[in-house]
């Protein structure tokens, strides 16, 4: 996915909700996040967002442009109508959000170490090689991934989370 791609989902997906503002989770929030993301990181051709003042609308957006829709089918991307307990991250990850304003709309992107913690958690094969790729190009730092997954609700498995991020720094060069 592109730059672009994001703009243009995110364009359909105001039109559709009739919102301005989102929050953009995913592997492809690094398009906003990491001015230029390595293109092993951009291979997602969805979109996870939701509109930040009234998530409910996501299912608009999911049935509109979403998955095996004709904009799926036209395009070849799409967008994921998520809601806000999507992504797992630390709870001031808000504080350190970017915003990003294309023309009318803003978008809220996690800071890229918050992105990583909800990938951390997830934990399939598509994230180890998200996370793996981020640590790969020095875009994350593993012991700020570490504190992070430790701020997290502990209704999760955080030592096994934090275990998970570490070996996905293994056999890296420094």
């Amino acid at each position: 996915m592109n730059r672009a791609e994001l703009e243009h989902v995110l364009r359909a997906a105001a039109a559709i909700s009739q919102e301005q503002s989102f929050v953009v989770v995913g592997s492809q929030a690094v398009l906003l996040a990491l001015a230029d993301a390595p293109a092993e990181l951009l291979v997602s051709r969805e979109i996870d967002l939701y509109p930040a003042l009234h998530p409910e609308k996501s299912d608009l957006i999911d049935g509109a442009i979403g998955a095996l829709s004709s904009f799926h089918e036209t395009f070849g991307y799409h967008a994921d109508g998520v809601g806000p307990e999507t992504a797992v991250m630390p709870p001031d990850w808000m504080q350190r959000a970017s915003l990003h304003y294309m023309g009318e709309i803003t978008v809220i992107c996690p800071e890229i170490h918050d992105l990583a913690v909800s990938k951390c958690v997830a934990a399939r094969q598509k994230d180890a090689d998200f996370v793996r790729g981020l640590l790969a190009h020095r875009l994350l730092d593993l012991d700020v991934l570490i504190t992070r997954i430790g701020q997290i609700d502990p209704k999760y498995p955080v030592p096994d989370i934090q275990a998970w991020a570490r070996r996905r720094s293994q056999g890296l060069t420094p």
